[in-house]
């Protein structure tokens, strides 16, 4: 049987020859292509169904030049006739006044339109449209179809054929194109955006619908962009539709169109949204079973967030409930990345700007939620936002008892000096909406913390852009009364200690704006803490303190006077004097202004900006102010209370803050020396230090104690060795040792290294004891001329037998010292020492340990040689290293490093310590 005979439709040439010539385009062009229907109509299937489905099909087609003759064809058909009116698809034919002429390539006997010839020109233009669309899939075919004004032919076709297979391949074909930023600003240019809205609301078919729906999505591919579609009107009718969807498929391409749409929501989509009534379909999708459709509604909810009109609208329709639950789903252990949390952070935050939502974030569990992310060091690039957030709750009694239970203000303090987060730029939109009609129209102001500027003005927390200063701040701190501190100078805040001593410092509010920059925010919640009754649970914490007096000394500017008022507060509340004793607030208040050292800078110092002068007179004027409160009846009663019945913790925190807030000689008396809190704070120097720097606070309270003991003590030179070891008196040995001795030795000391010394046994027997005995006596010693010294090197023996025959400051006890730097344990000067006791010589044990406290701690000697003396465990040079530590005028920092080595020094062994420090201290000492 013969094999069937191909069409000709087979070929593409064929077809490409029936395109060209229904386009005019070739010889006998201008017929009607209604006459040649037949033939193109089956080229025109062909090409749709066999020629652009195959293999690289589009690329030939567009090779073969077939987009030229495709587009002349629709737009010449598309003018040849109004399309039919059709029952079901409800919508009116129009025509289009461009013409076009179409030769074909096997034309056919001309003949009159007939009655179905509408029917076949929609027909080829269904076709068209559809190869077109497909074609624009690729990105050459969109290119070439852009250089030859195909966009301007489809946006024709989509204003004037109103049925809906042809508005459905329009919309589909215009959607491909705009797939390309090029494309899409040109379909935006040819008006498309208003026809295409058009056909949204009058269309009924979901499939036509869903390409429409598409092309608004792809059309929304930049900013710029997606305000054009929301000024004119896109939006609503997408939100209407959303509450009527008849399938998912339409509800899926709805949602991804308004995701599109929602981008950096602006006002105008805000406002269609709400008013097409989407707010509760997208609450309720929020739950979809479908996964893309549940993630794209929640991602609008959160877009619409960053307009306030229409925030209250939103946690009405339950859409707190809903980002907050999506928000903790994704934080949960088998949660998402940060970056898709990102979204639902700034969400969230945003909604804290209404009261209506901060009450319906407050009961879902909301304040526990932003507390995590506080509390999460991965989560720091939002803490600033989240920190912003929290001021929306500044009078919220019952919600700040929660954060402040939830550990918000070591956060907060924390927060002071931590790294900026990256902001979103954010617009007057974004502003509170509880008072909007004090909204202005005035210029836009970007970054979160701008935002929440205009959030305050409409809050009433400030009178104007301008207007952040400490006038309108909730802690409304008083102005100072004239008697209290020096008046400011303008623009300036004021540290002065106060006039009168008896009376709290304060610092003054300032006369010109307040700074509000990144700690604005937690500074602002810290002062709103500060002024409870009792903050002291709160804020009289090491972090806390520590929080605040880093951003005090460390801002690369002035610090915002709202710190320093802070501060003030606190130490003038009673109610916070016992706080300030029990976290070595008192010491560290001074170690960190007055004497410049914090915990980061103990032991070794960090270069960090130097403005001493100001923190040293701010420390000066807050320890006034708990000086204040500690003299005052309630003081004494709690100072005394905390040293004769706190913990043991609170005892030694007690006794070593005495001295820093305690000037009445009564009061400091009774505690520490008749109630024993020194002897308290002395024991404690070996045991397990309760605070980073309580050497060093210890060594500073024991120096302000010896000045209170003796203020009028001037600083006390160690005790020198006589002036002879500057200027070495004779020596009554050295004529011993020469060649010719007068007079001549009677006796010769043996060493274990087998060295002979002479020596006189007259002179020897009368210098010491031992050597009496052991050479006048009834010992074998008395009758021989050698006499052996068991134990002795020849460098501590030289000491000895200068001593024996009467040198004193001949310089021969320096001999054994070894240099500073070096260990004393073990040497020739513990030999030396051991010696001199052994041989009963106590004139040279004096006289070794002089030399030792000569060299090893002279004034201009370091601490470190401090713990090495303290180890020779002498009493002598034991009570030197006391005096060397609590010097007037010492260096703090090498006074705390002398303490350090001494405790170390000491180990276990208190006692020796405690009776060194005790009689230097009291100046009791021998």
């Amino acid at each position: 049987m013969a094999a069937a005979r191909p069409a000709l439709t087979d070929s593409l040439s064929f077809c490409l020859a029936q395109l060209t010539a229904a386009a005019g385009e070739g010889p006998g062009g201008g017929k009607d292509p209604a006459t040649n229907e037949t033939p193109l109509g089956r080229a025109l299937l062909a090409l749709r169904t066999r020629h652009i489905k195959a293999a690289e099909g589009i690329e030939r087609f567009r090779a073969r030049g077939g987009l030229r003759p495709l587009l002349a064809l629709l737009r010449r058909t598309a003018a040849a006739g109004p399309a039919p009116s059709q029952a079901a698809s409800g919508s009116a034919p129009s025509s289009v006044a461009s013409a076009g002429s179409s030769p074909g390539h096997a034309p056919a006997a001309e003949s009159p339109l007939t009655s179905s010839s509408p029917m076949r020109l929609r027909k080829t233009l269904d076709l068209a449209l559809s190869i077109l669309a497909n074609c624009c899939t690729e990105g050459a075919c969109r290119a070439e179809v852009r250089r030859l004004g195909g966009i301007l032919s489809l946006v024709t076709i989509l204003q004037c054929m109103k049925t809906d297979s042809i508005q459905n391949r329009t919309a589909r074909a215009l959607g491909n194109l705009a797939m390309e930023p090029e494309s899409c600003r040109d379909i935006h240019s040819a008006g498309a955006v208003p026809f295409l809205v058009e056909s949204l609301t009058a269309c009924q078919d979901s499939q036509c619908l869903q390409s429409i729906i598409r092309a608004l999505r792809n059309l929304a591919d930049s900013p710029q962009h997606r305000l054009a579609l929301a000024q004119q009107g896109a939006v609503r009718p997408l939100a209407e539709l959303l509450a009527t969807a008849p399938d998912p498929a339409l509800t899926s391409a709805l949602v991804r169109a308004l995701l599109e749409l929602s981008r950096g929501c602006s006002r105008a989509c805000a406002e269609q949204l709400s008013l097409g009534g989407g707010l509760g379909p997208l609450v309720s999708l929020a739950s979809h079973p479908k996964r893309a459709i549940r993630e794209a509604a929640i991602l609008i909810l959160a877009n619409l967030c960053a307009q306030g009109l229409v925030r209250p609208a939103l946690g009405n329709a339950g859409g707190v409930e809903v980002l907050l639950g999506e928000l903790r789903r994704r934080r949960g252990p088998s949660g998402s990345s940060s970056a898709s949390q990102q979204p639902l952070v700034r969400a969230v935050c945003l909604l804290c700007r209404e009261a209506i939502n901060r009450a319906r974030l407050r009961d879902a569990g909301g304040l526990e939620l932003l507390m995590g992310l506080l509390q999460d060091p991965g989560a720091s690039a939002w803490h600033p936002r989240v920190v912003a957030a929290l001021v929306g709750f500044l009078y919220d009694t019952g919600a700040l008892g929660k954060l402040q239970a939830l550990g918000l203000v070591p956060l907060l303090a924390r927060q002071l000096c931590g790294e900026a987060g990256e902001e979103e730029e954010e617009g007057v939109e974004a502003a509170s909406w509880d008072f909007p009609e004090e909204r202005t129209s005035g210029q836009t102001e970007g970054g979160s913390f701008r935002s929440l500027r205009l959030w305050l003005i409409s809050e009433g927390y400030a009178a104007g852009p301008g207007d952040i200063s400490p006038d309108w701040s909730p802690e409304r701190c008083p102005m100072p009364e004239p008697s209290e501190s020096v008046s400011p100078t303008p623009g300036q805040t004021s540290m002065s200690t106060p006039r009168t001593l008896r009376k709290p410092g304060r610092i003054p509010a300032a006369t010109t704006e307040e700074p509000w920059g990144q700690e604005g925010p937690a500074l602002l919640l810290l002062s709103r803490f500060s002024q409870a009754p009792d903050p002291s649970g709160a804020l009289v914490t090491g972090p806390a303190l520590c929080g605040l007096l880093a951003y005090v000394t460390g801002a690369p500017g002035p610090p915002n006077p709202r710190a320093l008022r802070i501060l003030a507060r606190l130490t003038c509340n009673p109610a916070c004097l016992e706080a300030f004793v029990r976290s070595y607030g008192a010491a560290l208040l001074r170690a960190w202004l007055v004497l410049g050292v914090s915990p980061d800078d103990w032991p070794v110092p960090h270069a960090r900006p130097v403005h001493r002068s100001q923190h040293r007179e701010l420390g000066e004027m807050l320890l006034q102010n708990l000086t204040v409160q500690a003299e005052s009846p309630f003081g004494v009663g709690a100072l005394t209370h905390l040293l004769l019945s706190g913990s043991p913790e609170d005892r030694v925190a007690c006794a070593l803050t005495l001295p820093f807030i305690c000037r009445k000689p009564t009061l400091w008396r009774r505690l520490l020396l008749d109630q024993g809190g020194l002897r308290l704070l002395l024991t404690a120097l070996t045991q397990p230090a309760p605070h980073p720097l309580f050497l060093f606070f210890a060594a500073d309270s024991l120096s302000c104690l010896q000045g209170l003991v003796s203020p009028t003590a001037s600083p006390v030179p160690l005790p020198a060795l006589p002036l002879e070891l500057d200027s070495p008196s004779p020596c009554l040995y050295e004529p011993l040792l020469g060649p010719a001795p007068a007079p001549a030795p009677d006796l010769h000391f043996i060493l274990d290294s087998g060295l002979q010394l002479p020596a006189q046994r007259a002179a020897s027997a009368a210098a010491s004891p031992f050597f009496r005995a052991l050479l006048s006596g009834s010992f074998a010693e008395a009758q021989m001329d050698l006499v052996p010294l068991r134990g002795l090197s020849p460098s501590a023996a030289w000491p000895v037998l200068h001593h024996l025959h009467g040198c004193r400051g001949c310089g021969a006890a320096l001999g054994p010292i070894p240099p500073p730097g070096q260990p004393l344990l073990g040497s020739k000067a513990e030999e030396a020492l051991e010696a001199a006791g052994r041989f009963l010589l106590p004139a040279l044990e004096e006289e070794l340990e002089e030399a030792v406290g000569r060299i090893h701690l002279s004034p201009r000697g370091g601490p470190e040689s401090v713990g090495e003396v303290f180890r020779l465990g002498r009493p002598r040079l034991a009570a030197h290293c006391a005096r060397w530590t609590l010097e007037p005028g010492q260096c703090p920092r090498k006074r705390a490093l002398a303490l350090t080595g001494l405790v170390e020094a000491a180990g276990e062994e208190a006692g020796p310590l405690s009776e060194a420090l005790l009689a230097v201290v009291m100046g009791i000492e021998s």
